[in-house]
């Protein structure tokens, strides 16, 4: 495949980064001149490792199966079969990449979709570097990356999509809530939902910034969700972002 790069040996870098424990990255952009500038900024990363391109769907595909990346950074735009459909094949086929989307796109609807469809990241392409640099190491270790602007679009979405979901429609945290929530904790619950940082949330409840962080512990591990964004779309499918 001519648009397919990758590095093969497991040589040491200078600063005695093995290639093996370097993030394997895969960019995929119908843009060459996008796809290759992007390519040579990440390869600055002494802990990152492009190794391969791809200018469609299809080309991503099969890239993947070749490669097994730890990292897929998807365009939503492209020829043939564009991202979203991607996304469906690749859950489909269980391919356990963790895929950030990296989109000149504006369509709250398609970010929800691709939440929907697996994606642990979303990164809009006018985001500065250091910011997608940071978005591929946080995904990697496991998190979900939403900057502040997406997140709130996408739990708008998730809101106004609410009042009567669709049973096709990827469900919060299957009946993960283990031990009922007290008043208190739900009304953080609703305040996460809404987008308010834990320093915002104790101004408004008259408590402690540690005493926010403690309830949401103790949140967490009563739903079983990981992170913030989880447990905001628990809330959203559980009638919890209001408070009520």
């Amino acid at each position: 495949m001519s648009e397919n790069t990758a590095a093969n040996s497991e040589s040491m870098s200078p600063s005695g980064i093995s290639s093996k424990s370097k993030i394997r990255i895969v960019v995929a952009d119908d843009h060459p001149i996008f796809r290759d500038g992007l390519c040579k900024l990440l390869a600055l990363e002494e802990d990152f490792e492009v190794v391969a391109q791809a200018q469609d769907g299809r080309q991503v595909l099969d890239v993947l199966q070749q490669y097994e990346p730890d990292i897929l950074l998807l365009d939503l735009k492209m020829p043939g079969l564009d991202g979203l459909s991607t996304l469906q094949r690749l859950q489909v086929v269980k391919n356990k990449t963790r895929v950030i989307v990296l989109t000149a796109s504006d369509d709250k609807n398609e970010f929800v979709q691709a939440m929907k469809l697996g994606t642990s990241g979303i990164v809009l392409k006018q985001t500065a570097t250091e910011l997608l640099i940071k978005s591929i190491r946080k995904v990697h270790a496991g998190e979900i990356w939403l900057d502040s602007h997406t997140t709130a679009a996408v739990i708008r979405q998730f809101v106004a999509a609410d009042d009567s979901p669709p049973a096709s429609a990827q469900p919060a945290p299957r009946d993960r809530e283990r031990s009922p929530l007290s008043q208190r904790e739900r009304e953080i619950v609703a305040l996460v939902a809404q987008g308010f940082k834990n320093k915002e949330m104790a101004e408004k409840m008259f408590i402690s910034e540690q005493t926010v962080k403690n309830h949401l512990h103790n949140i967490f591990d009563k739903l079983g969700v990981s992170d913030r964004l989880e447990l905001a779309l628990y809330a959203i499918h559980n009638n919890l972002h209001t408070g009520r």
